[in-house]
């Protein structure tokens, strides 16, 4: 099976997969009452969605699981278990936020893990990650520079520290994306395809099944997702979508590919530091109408729709400068 049909059959797997569990677990979460709570101090119309299934992550979660064992058998066979390891490393995040999304449920109001619980899980597992792939062979201390197409020599403990920061603040600034109908469904799709197609060029076929099985899985969940969503995905589902992008960029040696491919993530928080900084700083003043960005578009006005479309061609429009930034990184 050449590399291409293993990341369309991945792709359509996933997607196919993704869409026909939706019909069941859709209902099923209904029936469970697993209903969204909704913040208070967020932008008022949002309380209409309240109610609305959450934990809907799980649907994608299980297409992209279906697609690496069928559409990876190949890599399996040969012994690269790099997909899988991805797989479970994002696997791990999502239960970190399926745990979150338990305690919310539980509690009738939006308040899960408390932040220190969450980071210290999410540290621990990434540093798990990064001794895994580097025992393995997939990841070496040397920060490659994209654009550059220069690699910095690190010494290696300094490496793993700032890889493991890397990893949390990315995972979270992916969650924190996940605000509106489908944002982060759609901005992370271009994402998913980068890698997709990078791994197309650089014959990375374990690694390209299952960047192609996330892009699939994340357009299945977007005809439930898409404005008016009739499903969230929960923290079950964007802390395992933080996870996947960042485990694929580390898969591939080149975490801060993450800077321009993450552009609208990095914005998001972005936005939440200096609102927060800000309003310290000033005893009460604001820069944003409302943090994170998205919420701030919002309070001027955007729809929703609009908002979906212009952070998703913006994140399209860096996926491609992303990949000519670093296509080239082998010669080919």
């Amino acid at each position: 099976m050449t590399i291409t049909l293993q990341l369309v059959l991945a792709f359509v797997i996933s997607l196919a997969v993704t869409v026909v569990s939706g019909l069941y677990i859709i209902p099923a979460l209904r029936k469970a009452k697993a209903g969204q709570a909704i913040r208070e101090d967020g932008p008022v119309w949002h309380m209409t969605k309240q109610g609305t299934p959450t934990m809907g992550g799980i649907m994608f979660m299980l297409g992209i699981a279906v697609a690496c064992v069928v559409a990876g058998y190949l890599c399996i066979r040969s012994g690269d278990l790099t997909h899988l390891y991805i797989f479970a490393f994002a696997l791990i995040y999502g239960a970190i936020g399926f745990l979150d999304d338990y305690e919310k449920l539980k509690k009738k109001q939006n308040l899960g893990l408390t932040a220190g619980q969450k980071f210290i899980l999410q540290l621990v597992v990434a540093v798990a990650f990064i001794l895994l792939m580097r025992l393995t062979g997939r990841l070496t201390p040397n920060l490659y520079i994209p654009f550059f197409n220069v690699t910095v020599v690190l010494p290696e403990v300094v490496y793993f520290i700032l890889a493991a920061f890397i990893i949390v603040g990315a995972v979270n600034a992916v969650n924190l994306t996940d605000g509106i109908d489908g944002l982060v469904s759609g901005v992370s799709l271009p994402v998913a395809l980068c890698y997709a197609a990078l791994a197309f060029v650089w014959s990375y076929s374990s690694v390209g099944v299952f960047a192609a099985a996330l892009a699939g899985g994340l357009l299945g969940f977007l005809v439930f997702n898409y404005h008016p969503a009739k499903i969230f995905m929960g923290d079950t589902g964007s802390l395992f979508l933080g996870g996947a992008v960042c485990a694929l960029a580390f898969a591939m040696d080149m975490p801060l590919i993450l800077v321009p491919l993450g552009i609208i993530y990095i914005c998001e928080t972005l936005s939440d530091i200096i609102q927060v900084a800000y309003f310290k700083l000033t005893h009460g003043k604001r820069i944003f109408k409302m943090a994170p960005l998205h919420h701030h578009f919002e309070m001027c006005g955007w729809s929703e729709y609009k908002l979906f479309w212009v952070f998703t061609a913006v994140s399209a429009v860096f996926a491609v400068i992303s990949y000519f930034a670093v296509h080239n990184r082998y010669g080919i």
